[in-house]
């Protein structure tokens, strides 16, 4: 068997319903970013891109790399540097070709971004492909499962106290026993707000608690030890990415968890966090780093005894069914993130997909990732290449 065709599309879904940001936003089209910290910046569609591969036996598999923004970088570079690789290759040297790709750049410096996104998307393809190629479960080649479902949190946000509870009770209503919060506010108001949702939900409801990396080290200790005295189980990316030393100085003086590691697509660059104990839960984004490599970094954090919450984001719907895969397929498995708003939407582009049910994934048996894609909607939704 061979890899006869390799195709990717940036795609972008117009949302199906308003997805503005606040007003303190500067707005660049598609686009906008906070006014008042150095945060992400967002697109008011959903977008992400998909990868095709198809082998001479008319066999197709999909994968994903994940881009909330900027999804034709990554596009390019699996049509431009990964698709003369994998031409004629035998799709079963998963692991083989994920090094042989990663060791094509490395030597020009690309061991993270968008070119490591562009690896993750063939990988899971590939695991796809081979899925059904055997008429097995992707989590069945990863080595089996340790769970018949895989629990996860819904995600929410707002910065008005009463309407964040009052959407927590919401998604406690849905069947989602855990919570995470993501906050921005200085301190105090944020604190209020979880207090707000706690309030509502009761205590057995678990909340978690994302910053989204806007506290220096003082304030984001300041911050946990508040969110402590209510409970919450864990505080995320409390601060810079850049700031290892800073995340251990921060997770060795509280006592609740600390979540962080979406952007860190190797072994290598966890090896770092790991090494100085930066954080308590491992937060791997499984179309940023792959199902291969996402295997190696589970296993480096379990030899430490961490656990692992994959982080989903922005991740569209095959990112979602990878990740329900790789959290099977792991022993140090805690919890899956989720968000109940936009599973719908990113399900657009398929005809059938996984559903939570009372807050957990069930598995099936369903071979590859257990996601038929609809072809004619990524056509859809497939952004033309850029003209200036």
């Amino acid at each position: 068997m061979q890899i006869i065709n390799v195709q990717a599309f940036a795609i972008k879904m117009p949302p199906m319903s308003s997805n503005e940001g606040s007003i303190n936003t500067d707005s660049y089209g598609d686009y906008f970013i906070a006014k008042d910290a150095w945060t992400s910046i967002y697109s008011r569609s959903h977008e992400t891109c998909l990868v095709r591969l198809e082998t001479d036996s008319g066999l197709v598999g999909w994968g994903e790399g994940q881009a909330p923004v900027g999804g034709r970088a990554t596009s390019a570079l699996v049509e431009d540097l990964c698709r003369p690789v994998l031409l004629g290759c035998d799709p079963f040297d998963v692991e083989y070709l994920w090094y042989r790709l990663y060791s094509a750049m490395r030597e020009r410096g690309h061991i993270t971004g968008f070119y490591v996104d562009a690896l993750a998307g063939v990988d899971l393809a590939l695991y796809d492909l081979l899925g059904k190629v055997l008429n097995k479960p992707v989590y069945k080649l990863l080595g089996g499962r340790f769970r018949n479902k895989v629990e996860v949190y819904a995600g929410l946000g707002g910065d008005d106290a009463g309407a964040v509870a009052e959407a927590a009770a919401e998604h406690v209503g849905y069947g989602y026993r855990h919570l995470k919060l993501h906050l921005r506010l200085p301190n105090p108001q944020l604190v209020e707000i979880v207090r707000a949702v706690r309030e509502r939900v009761g205590p057995a409801i678990e909340l978690m608690v994302d910053v989204h990396g806007t506290r220096d080290v003082s304030g984001a200790i300041e911050l946990g030890r508040g969110l402590e005295a209510l409970g919450v189980r864990w505080l995320e990316a409390p601060c810079q990415p850049e700031d290892i030393r800073g995340q251990a100085e921060i997770a060795r003086a509280l006592d609740m968890q600390v979540a962080t590691g979406e952007w860190l697509r190797t072994v290598w660059e966890w090896r770092q966090w790991i090494e100085h104990r930066s954080f308590d839960v491992a937060m791997p984004d499984i179309a940023r780093t792959g199902l291969s490599e996402g295997k190696r970094i589970a296993a480096l954090c379990d030899s430490f005894n961490l656990p692992i919450a994959p982080h989903v984001g922005g991740g569209g719907i095959l990112a979602v069914a990878a990740s329900i895969h790789y959290s099977a397929a792991i022993p140090n498995f805690q919890i899956l993130e989720h968000s109940h708003k936009a599973h719908a939407n990113k399900a657009r582009v398929t005809s059938q997909f996984p559903e939570p049910v009372d807050g957990a994934f069930p598995l099936d048996d369903q071979p590859g990732l257990g996601v038929t894609i609809d072809e004619e909607a990524v056509a859809r939704y497939a952004v033309a290449d850029f003209t200036p």
